[in-house]
């Protein structure tokens, strides 16, 4: 059996308390659950944690979107290539893919492996590391600071290398936390940006978090 290590984070932003820490572990691939919308509803409230050389950056999921087996808006739909290789891995890889050529957009492979599906991450709430997040986006604007998948990649420097890492790897320099505090009540809606399958609720958000995207009417949906 793996032995766990536990990471006593700083939670930074959003509390009173700049020196409260949190008791933070490696989710396992045995936690993550198989069906691709059950794991973006899992992941909201779950630590994303990104390793550099000399900083670790890390927050808290706050929106996730599901994109499941025959969608037709996924990128497996068309089945397995060379570009979305990662998606049919088993769960818990990281699918990293360029979005409108500028915009890098992190997803979590689901399913069983072989078969493909993923969860697109649009947000995190900052709270490890965010003076690098604000300098990697070269903005000030907390709140902007990782809200939307584009913004989040980019904050937390994530990239085509590393499409296919293992996040539930031990030692991976992007990978999956428990909860570093409690999650708060999760709205559903239909998914942001889509022309296709618009009427399948399949967004998952922490209601009331500043770092939603979308229109702030949205945040209490």
């Amino acid at each position: 059996m793996r032995k766990l290590a536990f990471l006593y984070i700083p939670l930074l932003v959003d509390t009173p308390k700049e020196n409260r820490t949190y008791r933070v572990r490696h989710l396992r691939r045995s936690d993550l659950p198989i069906d691709t919308a059950e794991l973006a509803r899992y992941l909201v409230g779950k630590t994303l944690v990104r390793e550099l050389p000399h900083v670790r950056l890390s927050g808290r999921i706050i929106e996730t979107e599901a994109y499941p087996i025959g969608d037709v808006t996924g990128h497996a739909y068309r089945g397995r290539t060379r570009a979305n290789n990662s998606l049919f891995l088993e769960r818990g890889h990281a699918y990293v893919y360029l979005a409108y050529g500028s915009a890098w957009m992190l997803n979590v492979s689901s399913e069983e492996n072989e078969i493909g599906g993923g969860v697109l991450l649009r947000g995190i709430d900052p709270f490890e590391g965010v003076a690098v997040m604000q300098k990697n986006r070269g903005t000030k604007n907390l709140r902007d600071l990782t809200r939307g998948p584009g913004r989040l990649a980019s904050a937390l420097l994530i990239d085509k290398k590393l499409d296919g890492v293992d996040m539930c790897g031990p030692r991976s320099p992007l990978w999956l936390g428990t909860e570093a505090q409690p999650v708060g009540a999760i709205g559903v809606t239909t998914r942001i940006g889509l022309s296709r399958e618009t009427h399948r609720k399949l967004r998952f958000f922490e209601r009331g978090n500043r770092f939603v995207s979308g229109p702030i009417s949205v945040l209490h949906h």
